[in-house]
């Protein structure tokens, strides 16, 4: 399709330049017009027939057929010319305002290394990713990408899989543990015995699924086309009227005058200047069928991480221990993650720079077993990390210190712990940060009776606390990628009209099973891929 709307547009000029030519100096032209515009009107014929043989359908191109049939027989020349140029015309204008990327939606293996380290007879050796099969062991350094699934056997690292999982934390992965291609190792440095590699992995699953789902909109006509196809009837029926009582000519003439060119290219042309509108902007419009679908939206669904929340955190609270000053406690976590560049070292880091707090120096720096970090400041001896880790240390928390863990974590918020000399020096509590603009965009959305709630692939308390801080009632948790396209649907069973914004590969299902998509740029490759809206300034502004 794409192809004849690149060869047929400019040939269907040469008809109507012969005929054009004819009818003003050189009749014959005319006649050598006839042949060009048949081969033009082939599609034309071919649509049609297609239509009503295969799916018992009239549409406009019926009307055409007859339009360019009656034209050459009457010896109308010019307007059949004329006829076939707006036809082609607009089927290349409405073709702009659609959706035709024909790429794969999600390809992991376009973001994989080229190479990957394995472990072969107590040798590491570089082989290519595509020569990576199950049960190979391989090795991922801190801010690579996991090539494939599998299973941790030797080390331990911070991975962050929220472009997979939902999950806004990064997750401490240690031996036995499993893990997932394409996602990020953080810190640390991991051994991995693959399960799974390549099409096999849980992402090129999702890319599989997502690859084979029927699109929604393709089940939607462009109103014109519906308004132009409606329009057959209607017009066969006036011609054969006028054929009866008027006569072959105004039969003609009624034929060729119906009004779905018109229609059809006149409501591609509009939205195309909306769409240009919008793209000064700053909001990319993939398909243009969304912006009749948005009026009919009665129900806005959000992903949460990442696009409620930021892919980062803010420190809510420093609670110190055994005698400890805040402003010290902070040094201390600070100094020992200076050189990390996880979003919980950012933010801690940050919060030391808030308080312009000067760091020491770390004399020795060793991440441990994945779960923190170990170093040695000012001769004293400095543990970061979570409780796993303190267990592991043997670093006992104290009853305080247990119930501040159990309130922060029924109100979403996550924990790291600081030692020194092997005694607790206190707790940071980090919270997700929300974006700035997403209470207000909750608030104008509910004034509109639109109904809101979250779907998200993270856990229940920080999923239940979030929605309450932006007063939405309905939220769904620890919800895997093919279920959020099957709350999707369900909504849809129930009569509502959907729109889902969302950012990462798991959300990239729902996004397509959606009634309209919206994705903000930075995006996973698969959300971006998949929308039909793109928010290009990143933030949920332009919802408004």
């Amino acid at each position: 399709m794409d192809e004849e709307l690149d060869h047929y547009p400019p040939v269907s000029a040469g008809p109507l330049g012969l005929a054009t030519a004819g009818s003003l100096f050189f009749s014959p032209l005319s006649i050598i017009s006839v042949p060009v515009s048949l081969y033009v009107s082939w599609p034309i014929f071919e649509t049609a027939y297609r239509e009503i043989r295969g799916k018992r359908k009239l549409k406009a191109e019926l009307i055409d057929s007859f339009a360019v049939l009656v034209s050459l027989a009457g010896g109308y020349y010019f307007v059949t010319a004329l006829s076939c140029c707006a036809y082609f015309a607009a089927s290349k204008v409405l073709s702009k305002t659609r959706d035709h990327t024909g790429k794969t939606l999600i390809n992991i293996f376009e973001e994989q290394p080229r190479h990957v380290w394995i472990l072969r007879d107590d040798a590491e050796i570089e082989i290519r990713f595509d020569e990576l099969s199950a049960g190979d062991i391989f090795i991922v350094n801190a801010g690579e990408v996991i090539p494939a699934d599998g299973i941790v056997t030797e080390g331990a690292a911070t991975v962050d899989q929220h472009m997979l999982t939902g999950e806004s934390l990064p997750c401490e992965k240690t031996v036995g543990e499993q893990v997932f291609a394409a996602t990020v190792v953080l810190a640390g440095r991991v051994y991995i015995q693959a399960s799974c590699t390549g099409s096999a992995t849980l992402a090129a699953q999702i890319g599989d699924i997502l690859n084979n789902t029927a699109k929604f909109e393709l089940s939607i006509q462009t109103r014109s086309e519906e308004v132009a196809d409606k329009s057959v009837l209607p017009t066969l029926a006036a011609g054969a009227l006028a054929l009866a009582t008027l006569g072959r000519s105004s039969s003609a003439a009624v034929i060729c005058a119906n009004f779905s060119e018109v229609n059809r290219l006149a409501s591609p042309l509009a939205m195309l200047n909306f769409l240009g509108t919008a793209s000064k902007n700053s909001i990319l419009i993939k398909d243009g069928r969304a912006l009749e679908a948005v009026n009919e939206i009665d129900t806005v669904v959000f992903d949460k991480t990442g696009t409620l929340t930021l892919n980062q955190f803010s420190l809510s609270g420093i609670y110190p221990a055994d005698g400890m000053e805040e402003d010290e406690l902070l040094k201390y976590a600070a100094a020992a993650e200076y050189k990390q560049t996880h979003p919980v070292a950012r933010t801690i880091l940050e919060a030391a720079e808030e308080r312009n707090i000067v760091l020491p120096e770390p004399s020795d720096n060793s991440y441990e077993i994945g779960y923190g970090i170990k170093v040695e400041i000012n001769g004293r001896s400095v543990l970061v990390g979570s409780n796993r880790f303190m267990d592991m240390q043997e670093i006992a928390l104290t009853d305080t210190i247990r119930a501040l863990q159990e309130r922060s974590h029924e109100q979403g918020c996550s924990t790291v712990y600081v030692a020194v000399d092997h005694k607790l020096a206190g707790m940071l509590e980090l919270r997700p940060k929300i974006r700035p603009e997403a209470t207000e965009i909750i608030r104008k959305l509910r004034r509109r009776n639109l109904s809101v709630c979250i779907l998200s692939g993270d856990q229940e308390n920080p999923t239940r606390q979030l929605a309450r801080q932006l007063g939405i009632d309905q939220y769904f948790a620890g919800v895997l990628p093919h279920e959020k396209s099957e709350i999707i649907e369900q909504l849809q069973q129930e009569g509502k009209k959907v729109c889902f914004i969302g950012d990462g590969i798991n959300d990239s299902i729902a996004l397509k099973k959606a009634n309209v998509s919206i994705s903000l740029s930075g995006a996973s490759t698969a959300a971006i891929d998949t929308a039909q809206i793109i928010l290009m300034d990143t933030t949920l502004v332009q919802l408004d």
